[in-house]
């Protein structure tokens, strides 16, 4: 772990970077953020990856076979977690509280799912794939910690991959080598690490926390201590388009007018605009926004903002081409998932 991260919990080890540390259009590997949910295995001689299920031929593969066999694409994406930020939601709710850093943008280098499905002879029965992983829960080596999977369209979409690499080099042990998924546009927590099985299914997976309210978001808005009785939830599948401010950091002083620069990014649906206040939203303005890397990375927004002399919150909100655009204040859910408010950086203009 890299000296100047924090963990944020110690076991499972989970690390999130301060905001600061974000500000490139590719976020170095030594500070893109951790999330684990039980341990970090080490990749031990022998490794293979399986493909089982409702396939016309069960596959065995180790890394160099799968390298061997399949072409090797480039993929910038970024990738968030669904809980990014839950610690400023209210009230507060059960799970890890992240901060804003639980997100950043890299370069995956693999194989395409799709062509390793279609190599194995996908059934037209077929309507998710599961994913395993030899990872367990902090003291029950029995229970498996994580087993997520996707739809089959997004198993199949060329953007999803079985990486081995990240920012020009291999896989580390904390981002899941010696393979992890790679799905462009889904939370973090659907690009499992360490895989090590691809179940195809003719059902939703049901893997260690694909049930119960595990990343699933509520099909209406729900209060707080509301009854969950009748509530139906889905399973996330598409992030929601938000934008975070790099610099100026927070506690800024500085003299007007004020630079303020980020970047914004969707899931499936591209952005379409940033605008930044530095009035409490009163009033808002076009921030200068630039190309993406591809179609899943984010992009860099800019702004010169005329700000009188005192203190001062800057805001910026993104939109996407569908229309919707950050909330002023964190949508609550009982898991505290999807938080795209609107962002608030703090600081003073000095006279």
């Amino acid at each position: 772990m890299p000296d100047s991260l924090t963990p944020t919990v110690a076991e499972p080890l989970n690390i999130e970077p301060p905001v600061s540390a974000l500000d490139a259009p590719i976020t170095p590997t030594h500070v893109f953020f951790t999330r684990n949910n039980g341990t970090v295995p080490e990749m031990e001689p022998g490794w293979t990856l399986s493909v089982t299920g409702l396939v016309e031929r069960e596959l065995t593969l180790t890394p160099e076979a799968l390298r061997a066999r399949f072409p090797t694409v480039e993929v910038v994406s970024v990738m968030e977690c669904a809980g990014n930020n839950r610690s400023a939601i209210t009230p507060a709710v059960d799970g890890l509280a992240w901060g804003a850093g639980a997100v950043g943008c890299a370069r995956w280098t693999g194989v395409r799912l799709a062509d390793v499905l279609e190599a194995a002879g996908v059934s037209p029965r077929a309507v998710y794939v599961g994913f395993r992983s030899p990872d367990h829960v902090i003291g029950k080596p029995g229970v498996e910690a994580l087993s997520r999977g996707l739809p089959i369209a997004k198993a199949l979409s060329p953007e999803t991959l079985i990486a081995f690499g990240m920012n020009g080099a291999p896989l580390t042990a904390l981002h899941g080598a010696p393979l992890r998924i790679v799905a462009p546009g889904f939370p973090g927590s659907a690009w499992q690490k360490w895989l090590r099985e691809i179940l195809v299914l003719d059902r939703e997976h049901d893997g260690a926390k694909m049930t119960g309210l595990d990343y699933r978001m509520p099909r209406r808005p729900r209060r707080p201590n509301e009854d969950p009785a009748g509530t139906e939830f889905d399973v996330i599948t598409d992030m929601p388009v938000k934008s975070l401010i790099t610099a100026p950091p927070e506690g800024f002083s500085t003299p007007g007018p004020v630079a303020v620069r980020g970047f914004a990014w969707s899931g499936h649906v591209p952005v379409a605009k940033v605008e930044v206040s530095a009035d409490g939203g009163a009033t808002w303005h076009h921030a200068r926004l630039e190309a993406g890397a591809s179609q899943w990375a984010w992009r860099r927004f800019t702004a010169e903002l005329a700000v009188p002399p005192g203190p001062v919150t800057l805001m910026a909100r993104a939109t996407d081409m569908a229309g919707k655009t950050q909330p002023m204040d964190p949508p609550w859910n009982p898991r505290g998932y999807l938080n795209n408010a609107v962002q608030r950086v703090g600081g003073v203009v000095a006279g």
